[in-house]
């Protein structure tokens, strides 16, 4: 783990223990708390405070893959929050959050229009909180309706609704690069990792349950954007899968969901911003909880092949996980959907 102080110093701290924790769910993806036997991380003198608020944490785990080599694994970089701990005999416990954070709390102050393109708009809002930062985008960038934001409106907020015009999703990577992407496929996306109940295998436990709270079956998307002269624009995503739990025709009925925006400009747009808050709302009908040896590169999002004891194959999509820093502990994985693997 290394510490960057604002004063241009790099601090290598050997952590103790800790866990990073990532979470698609949560407004900040990713979140970290590590332990460190170094009391003298903690700030005594003003110029040791003004070195540390701002400062960064870059985490990293390694990963041996048993065949006699291994390799460093990014977990995050995050904004330096706290700092505690015995000031003489430690330990210390650092926290922090990933860079979106830096936008969430960086507040507009006056009247912010965004305009132009998905890719765009996000880019302006990223740079104006972190000029040098980084944003990579993983999809076909598309116009937007010009949105106005109030004073005190959320700047990442903003950028997530930006992303959905386009059917996607905007987050901050194990890197500390903003990432445009778009939720991949359960249906369609090849498993990244097999967790397995035979011998040699990482499967430790695991359950699987169904929920029908808070579960939608249908989104309608629609945007009017006066101020650009649009005519009202609208579109509905349904789960059209006759095999699906949530089927719209089905005997779960129909559960609609609605969301309005005015940087949809285009049924299209409509579409893939219906399409996008289907996936999220439907999921939760089937999910489940998963404790395996770590595995520090997944993401969340990535499709994994779970073999159970009774021989049994599902697809799962991780959503949540929390990474121990320390050497083995069990990696409980949360996912958004499941489906029998054949």
């Amino acid at each position: 783990m290394q510490l960057f102080l604002t004063d241009g110093r790099v601090v290598d701290v050997e952590h103790t223990g800790g866990s990073v924790t990532v979470d698609r769910g949560q407004a900040t993806r990713r979140t970290c708390s590590v332990t460190t036997a170094d009391p003298s991380l903690i700030p005594r003198t003003a110029a040791d405070e003004l070195a540390t608020y701002g400062a960064r944490l870059r985490i990293s785990r390694g990963v041996d893959y048993g065949d006699g080599s291994s390799e460093l694994v990014p977990l995050g970089v995050f904004r330096l929050d706290s700092v505690d701990g015995d000031v003489t005999q430690g330990p210390v416990t650092l926290t922090g959050k990933d860079l979106s954070i830096c936008l969430a709390d960086d507040k507009f102050t006056t009247p912010y229009t965004a305009t132009g393109t998905v890719v765009g708009a996000i880019t302006a809002l990223v740079q104006r909180s972190l000029p040098t930062a980084d944003v990579l985008s993983l999809i076909t960038d598309a116009p937007i309706g010009s949105r106005a934001y109030d004073l005190q409106a959320d700047p990442w907020a903003a950028c997530q609704e930006i992303a959905a015009a386009a059917g996607a999703e905007v987050y901050c990577n194990a890197d500390g690069v903003f990432v445009i992407a778009v939720l991949p496929d359960l249906t369609t996306t090849p498993p990244v990792w097999a967790i397995e109940a035979v011998e040699g295998g990482v499967y430790i436990t695991a359950t699987r349950g169904m929920s029908a709270d808070g579960v939608k079956n249908g989104v309608l998307a629609s945007g009017e954007n006066t101020s650009d002269n649009v005519p009202p624009v609208s579109a509905l995503a349904i789960d059209s899968d006759p095999n699906s739990p949530t089927y719209w025709y089905g005997p779960f009925g129909r559960r609609p969901d609605f969301y309005s925006s005015s940087t949809l400009i285009s049924t299209g747009a409509c579409q893939l911003a219906a399409g996008l808050r289907l996936a999220q709302m439907k999921a939760p009908n089937a999910s489940g909880d998963i404790s395996s040896l770590p595995n520090p590169a997944l993401e969340p999002g990535d499709v994994l092949r779970v073999t159970h004891e009774d021989g049994s194959r599902e697809l799962h999509q991780a959503a949540s996980f929390s990474v121990p820093l320390d050497v083995g502990g069990e990696f409980p994985i949360t996912t958004i959907s499941a489906k029998e693997d054949a």
